[in-house]
């Protein structure tokens, strides 16, 4: 017999059956009735979204009696992978085959633009099989179109309506969301009967709120990071020589740092929120850093664990300016020149910009995104750091204030988290998930975020529910227009988790207490396998 490398886990995961709430074991039984949750919009928002504003919270329950009809429903996956996609389309297409053998689900290809271009293939249990509680985003594929132009939404409107859809359901992240809202809004305006669901997905970690505990994906890529960072701690703590920095995903929030710290324990954590609400400059965080480096030293260690979240920079008041800066002088100048732009910024955020090394420099003008602006992602923040920090340990080293030996290792820990195999967690919460996509079209409800609840609990007793869309929108200025937009969760520095981390750190600065988590764990007892976001814990 051949043998495949990897096969066996691949097939053992396929054949892995999701645990699923005890209310969704008779889906004929199924109802949703208003919650006692007020649903409350800003007066720019009910006038943006006059139909779909001011809609009931939605609970479901147990004690009806559901007859449905055959179903036509079409699913989207847009933005970034997030593990666990597949499951909850499975969970859909598993969902409208309980209520009626006769219903139909369609993927549109490549994201958003697929809608708009009306590319889809019909998916059936046989395409689906090999995808059960499988990673990544390539069954259909993912994209970053944004539907928002009048030809767009035409399109869009179009496609669904030639294609009879009752359904659509964007899986998504905040803008992905958004955007589902704008369909809702935009087929009731023209009359067109295809409801649409959104689905909270972002490894990030930061579409959450009130009402939605966590996005599908952070569980798994928090898990796959925290086995390289307890890796590396391990190793750190063998050679005795190196200080990791390691660099972690999360752009615009630092839940992925503040839930792998705790986790994993290294010696300095930096939380972006942190940093901007002390107001933190590039110079003194240089400086705590050294400072730690100096004082492990003293104790005869020159070796550490450093997490730093992506959008770093983007926290850190004069980096923040000069982005800004930089956003609009290069809408008009891409010419790349350094000393050229660098003649064209504010006194301040020049001295800042030539304090920089020439590499981050390049990374602030070269890396833009398609809008101009800068993509943090490729911005070398964990270099930036240890660079600094070198130069302020030589200097220290110069004046006789610091013996040390600093031998810094860079680590982005970032695209590996994205498309693993689906911790037992993100498996059963995208199931989930999908079934509750399924249940609020066949119940009739659109702009609505398909919500499971209580995830602390053993997944039999958790409950669902539909979030209205608008009630987790305001306006926000971008590009200097009014844009309704769902609000990103940053770490709450008076949350519980952010307490706990902050009482456990000062520990871990200079007494190695280390976790290694090690891998993911599918098979055995629930304490190793079903693990919850510690996050998720101390917030609930």
């Amino acid at each position: 017999m051949e043998w495949e490398s990897g096969n066996e886990l691949q097939k053992a995961r396929q054949a892995y059956l999701p645990s699923i709430p005890h209310l969704l074991r008779s889906l004929s039984e199924v109802q949703f009735s208003p919650s006692n949750e007020k649903s409350d919009s800003q007066d720019k928002i009910k006038e943006l979204f006059p139909l779909t504003s001011g809609q009931p919270f939605l609970q479901g329950q147990q004690g009806g009696s559901r007859t449905s009809k055959q179903l036509m429903v079409g699913v989207v996956l847009s933005g970034g992978q997030a593990a666990g996609g597949h499951n909850v389309i499975i969970g859909i297409h598993d969902a409208l085959k309980q209520l009626n053998k006769q219903s139909r689900i369609f993927g549109f290809i490549d994201g958003p633009g697929g809608i708009v271009a009306g590319k889809s293939r019909e998916l059936t249990a046989e395409i689906l099989a090999p995808y059960r509680n499988t990673g990544g985003f390539d069954m259909i594929g993912s994209g970053r179109t944004k539907i928002e132009t009048q030809e767009q939404l035409n399109a869009s409107l179009e496609v669904v309506q030639k294609m009879k859809l009752d359904g659509l359901v964007i899986i998504g992240g905040d803008d992905s969301n958004t955007n589902a809202a704008v369909l809702a809004e935009y087929f009731l305006k023209n009359g067109c009967s295809t409801k649409v669901i959104g689905v909270p997905k972002t490894i990030d970690g930061d579409l959450k709120n009130a009402y939605v505990g966590t996005s599908f994906g952070f569980d798994t890529a928090c898990k796959i990071y925290c086995e390289i960072i307890g890796n590396i701690a391990r190793d750190a703590q063998s050679a005795k020589k190196y200080y990791h920095f390691i660099k972690l995903m999360g752009r615009s929030a630092s839940h992925i740092a503040l839930e792998c710290a705790l986790a994993t324990r290294p010696n300095l954590a930096l939380i972006g929120e942190e940093v901007a609400a002390l107001k933190k400059t590039l110079t003194q965080l240089t400086q705590e850093i050294a400072d730690l480096i100096c004082k492990r030293a003293e104790l005869g260690k020159h070796f550490g664990v450093i997490l730093i979240p992506e959008g770093l920079v983007e926290f850190i008041p004069e980096m923040s300016v000069l982005i800004k800066e930089l956003n609009q002088i290069l809408l008009s100048d891409a010419s790349g020149d350094i000393s050229r732009i660098s003649s064209k910024l504010t006194a301040s955020s020049q001295s800042c910009f030539s304090s920089l090394p020439e590499r981050i420099q390049q990374q602030l003008l070269l890396n833009r995104d398609p809008h101009g602006n800068v993509q943090v992602s490729l911005i070398e923040t964990e270099r930036l750091l240890m660079e600094m920090v070198g130069k302020e340990l030589e200097k220290r080293q110069k004046e006789g204030k610091c013996a040390v030996k600093y031998f810094p290792l860079q680590h982005f820990l970032g695209y590996e988290g994205r498309a693993g195999f689906p911790s037992n967690f993100d498996s059963n919460y995208c199931y989930a998930l999908g079934f509750t996509a399924a249940l609020l079209i066949d119940e009739g409800a659109t702009g609505y975020m398909a919500s499971v609840t209580d995830l602390t609990k053993p997944p039999q007793e958790w409950g669902i529910g539909g979030v209205p869309l608008t009630a987790l929108m305001h306006v926000e200025m971008r590009k200097g227009k009014e844009k309704p937009v769902i609000q990103k969760a940053l770490v709450e520095l008076n949350g519980k988790p952010f307490a706990r981390f902050q009482r456990q750190r000062e520990q871990w600065r200079l007494q190695d207490e280390y976790r290694y988590p090690g891998p993911i764990q599918f098979f055995g007892a629930p304490e190793l396998t079903d693990q919850v976001p510690i996050t998720l814990i101390l917030e609930t």
